[in-house]
């Protein structure tokens, strides 16, 4: 079942609190998997639900193919959630969600950036497709 865009909404305000709380505990300039870790013992104690590593097959000219992409957070089977600890957000990095929302059918996905001062400003960036525009209200 899809969630509905003020589901969305309300679940990613929930997610960003949830890692403003993981930046506010452990500080800035982390590897990502320290900050993965912490954030999902983040959305355990919220009760949101999650997949954590979700493979993410390939169909290709009808052969599906195990290419070991992973998803960090796939959240509610409807939200993509990226996580980085780099300098500067790329265009790839906002390619690659764009790339897992598409392969896992998602409407909304979000980009973290802990390496960043202040995770509302800056250090994080949401992104939505033509699904999100289907979903109800």
């Amino acid at each position: 079942m899809r969630l509905a865009k003020t589901q969305i909404k309300e679940l990613t305000h929930q997610i960003n609190g949830a890692a403003i709380e993981v930046q506010k505990a452990i500080g800035p300039g982390l590897l990502e998997s320290v900050y993965h870790k912490c954030l999902i013992q983040e959305l355990k104690i919220r009760n949101i639900n999650f997949k954590s590593e979700l493979v993410v097959n390939i169909e290709y000219k009808g052969v599906t193919l195990d290419t070991e992409l992973r998803c960090d957070l796939f959240i509610e089977d409807t939200i993509v959630v990226e996580l980085k600890s780099v300098d500067k957000i790329l265009p790839i990095h906002e390619a690659q969600v764009l790339s897992y929302m598409n392969l896992l059918d998602a409407p909304f996905g979000i980009l973290i950036n802990f390496n960043s001062t202040n995770i509302m400003n800056g250090g994080q960036k949401t992104f939505v497709n033509v699904l999100y525009s289907l979903l109800d209200n």
